[in-house]
């Protein structure tokens, strides 16, 4: 760590300390060279991913966006609400894991079919339906007869 003073590279750890949170790291250092004292500060950072869409524009990660989706999908269903947290922390712990900057919007309804279906099957009939825009009723055939084969497995 350089000193904020002289711009010397040899620094010495005085003292270390956890903030209350737990979310960062406290350091009283001192420079070797000019003895002058300062204070950094350690903090993770974890940055989502952007997401491009279809028509080539660029948008935040917004994780209520994607909780109201997959709520939408999952209207009157029987599946209580720990289960689609711990699939939204999947779906974010994934696109984070990925160490892509950029995702395109379709990796990120691809992971929200791929969790509604662990969740429920309607829900994800009916978030497939949307997500793929469904022709008519053959495509709706195929998807169920997806499922029964995966059932039958």
């Amino acid at each position: 760590m350089k000193c904020p003073f002289c711009q010397h590279e040899d620094t010495q750890v005085l003292d270390t300390r956890v903030s209350e949170e737990g979310d960062s790291i406290r350091r009283r250092r001192r420079c070797n060279f000019c003895e002058k004292r300062f204070t950094t500060y350690e903090r993770v950072e974890l940055a989502m991913p952007v997401i491009v869409k279809k028509n080539g524009s660029r948008t935040d990660f917004e994780p209520a966006k994607l909780r109201a989706s997959m709520m939408l999908a999952l209207r009157k269903r029987p599946v209580p609400a720990d289960q689609v947290d711990a699939a939204i922390q999947r779906i974010e712990e994934k696109l984070l894991s990925s160490g892509q900057r950029e995702v395109p919007s379709g990796q990120v309804g691809e992971l929200v079919m791929s969790e509604l279906q662990r969740l429920d099957k309607i829900a994800y009939i009916r978030f497939a339906s949307v997500y793929r825009s469904f022709k008519d009723v053959a495509e709706f055939h195929h998807v169920i007869a997806e499922i029964d084969h995966e059932r039958k497995k």
